[in-house]
């Protein structure tokens, strides 16, 4: 059983932080495909189309019958643990710094054998449940867990290097006045965070629910307007070399579209939070981020945005917040690159209308900020990049994924498009 994990110790000012430092990142084109498979959380491996069986790693062509018909294909992940050890030294400088690190081979149910990170409470001769995780470089890597779930299974040395679990981390909430900050803040304290800071703008301006969430002991209502260069200049120099989590929740939301509107005032509203505002947090968060991303249990872990899923392709209805969070998404995409190689993680939620009142003419299925709340959560233990909350995101996520242009068309003029 794995011990649970003690608070950090307090933090030696004059000792040097740790360089960031990540595991050997050169990978094929197949092998990114697996990148981008463990950034969903999904579990696939190529299968043989001719003879039926599964092949890894990831090839051209069948290496039973040469065949070059392989599709991708999801896979259950049980499997036996047949060997096990533990690296003690490594010519790698990431693994040199975290040794001892145990890694073993797996035989998945499926057939192939992996090689792959084992969890503290596996033993030789265990059922396991292999998963792909991202590592410290972004790429994906198997990743090997107890068949059933364990006391602190999340609290495994190895494991937290793949995840953002939020327990003993200080995070930032960007806007913790709307309902989707306030759930946030709330799921968080249940997570075992360390400290939350909710940023507020106007906080002299108190309401029931910033003095909810301001109850827990754990939260610190703190100054942050991200349409104020100088604000978040500010809140950054006070708090930024704290933040372990960053969780960007702010948006500035008005239905309509281009037409239909008089003047472009309501636009630049929307873009000087949404897109803006977003600019502003990464030049000043971003450097004491990217700066601690090896820095021990607590280390700078995840940047997240809270994004439309109308940023994959525009809604009329909301078509000017449509564009905003494309620009919102594109600039997560640059971000995420400039923070490779740092060991901090850039996560976007993807979300449908939520429950909130500039959706109430929408029909249902709409998304409690409270959901949204847990699937954040989850998503942070589990170390995925991309996170889709609700039935109406993961409907638009699978018909962007099947065709862009068709989806397109079916959020544009209506039209149902069969096939």
């Amino acid at each position: 059983m794995t011990d649970p994990l003690p608070p950090p110790p307090k933090r030696n000012p004059q000792r040097k932080t740790r360089s960031a430092l990540a595991p050997p990142s050169a990978r094929t084109r197949l092998g990114i495909r697996l990148a981008a498979l463990a950034s969903a959380g999904r579990l696939e491996l190529q299968r043989c189309e001719s003879c039926r069986e599964f092949a890894y790693p990831p090839r051209e062509a069948c290496p039973i019958c040469l065949d070059d018909d392989l599709e991708w294909t999801r896979i259950s992940g049980g499997g036996e643990l047949i060997a096990a050890t533990v690296v003690h030294a490594s010519a790698d400088p990431y693994f040199r710094d975290r040794a001892p690190w145990r890694i073993g081979t797996v035989r998945l149910a499926e057939g192939p054998r992996i090689l792959a990170h084992l969890h503290g409470d596996c033993e030789t001769g265990d059922r396991v449940r292999a998963r792909l995780h991202l590592d410290k470089s972004g790429q994906a890597v198997f990743f090997a867990l107890p068949e059933s779930d364990t006391e602190n299974m999340g609290d495994d040395r190895q494991l937290r290097e793949m995840t953002n679990d939020p327990k003993h981390r200080r995070v930032l909430i960007t806007d913790a006045r709307t309902p989707v900050g306030a759930a946030i803040a709330e799921a968080l304290a249940d997570a075992g965070c360390r400290a939350i800071f909710a940023g507020v703008s106007e906080l002299w301006r108190r309401d029931e629910q910033l003095d909810r969430i301001s109850a827990q002991p754990i939260v610190e209502p703190v100054p942050l307007d991200l349409t104020d260069t100088e604000s978040v200049r500010e809140c950054a120099a006070e708090y930024g070399g704290k933040v372990d989590i960053l969780i960007h929740t702010a948006d500035y939301l008005r239905p309509g579209g281009l037409v239909d509107r008089r003047g472009i005032a309501m636009a630049k509203e929307e873009f000087e939070t949404n897109v803006f505002g977003f600019m502003r947090l990464a030049q000043s968060f971003g450097p004491p981020m990217r700066a601690r991303g090896s820095d021990g249990i607590d280390s700078a872990s995840a940047w997240v945005n809270a994004i439309s899923v109308r940023a994959l392709s525009s809604w009329p209805a909301f078509g000017s917040h449509s564009a905003c969070h494309a620009a919102l998404l594109s600039m997560a995409q640059c971000l995420r690159g400039e923070f490779a190689g740092s060991g901090v993680r850039v996560v976007n939620v993807f979300s449908g209308p939520l429950e909130t009142d500039w959706h109430d003419s929408l029909p249902p299925p709409k998304v409690a900020p409270a959901r949204l709340a847990r699937d954040l959560i989850a998503g942070l233990r589990r170390g995925v990049e991309d996170i889709y909350v609700g039935d109406v995101a993961r409907d638009i996520a699978s018909r962007w994924r099947d065709d862009p242009k068709v989806l397109e068309r079916e959020l544009t003029t209506g039209e149902e498009i069969d096939g």
